[in-house]
């Protein structure tokens, strides 16, 4: 009986957990209000975004935009539409942070190693470089109730 209320207990802790990790999942307005960004969770319990609504979808010559900014040539023209910016975060309990993976910026072709933080609707993503939290910019995103 004893071993039986352990498990029960540990897995309302474990679906406790995994609720508390989902709070990010949805769409979320960026914070220059020019794209829109759907934070799902993936097979491998990691979180992932990728841009869904773009303000100025089209191009100069009326195409759709694409990633002309990437470093890999062979990426230039994948649509933003589509694009996956945010990759590998895992939510870390102790902290009440989503950390450990990538945020890329499509405007300057940048990855940053990254971590975000809820606070009610608003979303804090912070990105750095060398491994330090402090050599970075933080940017802010406001929940969404559907697609644009």
């Amino acid at each position: 009986m004893k071993t039986l209320l352990t498990l029960l207990a540990l897995t309302l802790m474990s679906v406790s957990l995994s609720g508390q990790a989902n709070r990010i999942v949805g769409f979320w307005l960026t914070e220059d209000r020019d794209s829109q960004v759907e934070i799902y969770q993936k097979a491998d319990g990691k979180f992932y975004g990728r841009v869904v609504w773009l303000e100025e979808p089209l191009n100069d010559a009326g195409r759709p935009k694409t990633d002309d900014q990437n470093p890999d040539r062979a990426m230039h023209n994948t649509p933003i539409i589509g694009l996956e910016v945010l990759k590998n975060f895992s939510y870390n309990s102790s902290k009440d942070e989503w950390a450990g993976g990538t945020i890329y910026d499509p405007k300057n072709g940048r990855t940053y190693t990254a971590y975000m933080t809820l606070d009610g609707n608003t979303l804090r993503m912070r990105g750095y470089v060398y491994g330090m939290r402090f050599l970075g910019r933080s940017s802010f995103w406001t929940r969404e109730q559907n697609k644009r």
